[in-house]
């Protein structure tokens, strides 16, 4: 292998990878530690870590160009997965989102994420002679439309945000318009109203309101206020330094629902506090700056667009995860990056950095 190849290696995303890692093997083993319903899921966690490592750097040492001809055959196959979801998955925590294959079950929505940012930045970059235009924005919605209207019909409110926030931000860096920002508005503004007003049932919308009050929505703690109580008062018991690692009263106590996954947040702040925390977040505002850092020093057009698009991903799944711990925004139930336990969106994750690395790499046409 050539050595120049290091010279293009993004040693800063790695790094930060390594501490998310680190407090991810902590925080999971911590929070499953005293409840004998997650009994072996610390296990399940290390290999998960592992076969994300694998798939990572496989896709580092390809080149990411390869995934531009297998866009539309990963689009068809995500529309497959979603709409067999829909009809053969497996309920859990209220939505229709698992297939099980017996060995393990695999939540499709969580790589299609992926395979969601590949197909919009293959599409708009087929399209680079005519952006500023209506073709490619319109199209590139009408590509988002399928898995978007599937995973809320899951409901999966949390992906079809992710998927939204991808498609707004790969739409930003491809040149949106004003005529169309302003069209955005105009019409997702009544599809906006008619979708809570007629399609959310009632528990949906005060679970989506509860973290504005949540007394006041759930005055019997019964559609998530109890959560978002437990979570506020692991955090703040945590202080400047935490309680200690498997020290929290909260967290092994296990009075946190789903603590190794959508509340893990909570858990780090009981544990480590406001220092372990802050760490935490650095290394996973620095790995969304890295990506953001490889889009702009992209060479094309394609690898600026999937750069930009896993830094949606992420920065969304932060904003949205540490926001349900903290009650500034609605409980959707996605896991906070590289922390939660999880084998789907863990090997999501670590594919994303690989294409990262890849963009990264071949930035001067680099041949293995």
């Amino acid at each position: 292998m050539n050595n120049s190849i290091w010279r293009d290696y993004n040693w800063v995303l790695a790094l930060a990878l390594v501490g998310l890692s680190l407090f991810s093997i902590s925080m999971v083993y911590s929070a499953t530690l005293n409840d004998p319903m997650t009994l072996g899921y610390f296990n399940r966690h290390l290999v998960n870590l592992l076969i994300g490592f694998a798939v990572m750097v496989a896709v580092t040492f390809l080149d990411y160009h390869a995934f531009q001809s297998w866009t539309f055959p990963l689009y068809v196959l995500s529309i497959i997965l979603l709409a067999t979801v829909l009809i053969y998955g497996n309920i859990r925590g209220g939505a229709q989102s698992w297939l099980d294959f017996g060995i393990r079950t695999v939540q499709p929505s969580e790589p299609i994420k992926l395979v969601i940012i590949l197909v919009l930045a293959g599409f708009w970059a087929s399209q680079e002679r005519s952006l500023g235009t209506w073709r490619p924005f319109i199209g590139s919605a009408l590509l988002l439309s399928i898995p978007l209207l599937l995973v809320f019909i899951q409901p999966d409110f949390g992906t079809a945000l992710v998927f939204a926030s991808v498609w707004l931000i790969i739409t930003w860096i491809a040149g949106i318009t004003i005529p169309q920002i302003i069209t955005l508005v105009g019409v997702g503004s009544p599809l906006f109203y008619f979708g809570w007003t007629y399609i959310l049932a009632p528990y949906q919308r005060t679970r989506l309101l509860i973290f504005l009050d949540p007394i006041k929505y759930d005055p019997e703690l019964k559609s998530g206020a109890w959560n978002i109580i437990q979570s506020l008062t692991a955090i703040g018991s945590g202080g400047l330094s935490g309680q200690g690692w498997t020290n929290g009263v909260m967290s092994q106590g296990n009075y946190l629902p789903v603590q190794y996954s959508d509340f893990i947040f909570a858990i780090t702040g009981e544990e480590l506090g406001f220092i372990g925390t802050a760490g935490m977040l650095l290394c996973l505002g620095l790995l969304i700056w890295q990506a953001l850092d490889i889009a702009a020093n992209s060479r094309d057009l394609f690898g600026r667009l999937i750069a930009g698009g896993i830094a949606a991903m992420f920065l969304c799944h932060v904003l949205v995860n540490a926001g349900m711990n903290m009650s500034i925004m609605p409980i959707t139930g996605i896991p906070l990056p590289f922390i939660s336990y999880g084998g789907s969106f863990t090997v999501t994750s670590f594919a994303a950095v690989g294409l990262l690395q890849s963009i990264s790499l071949w930035r001067r046409r680099i041949h293995f």
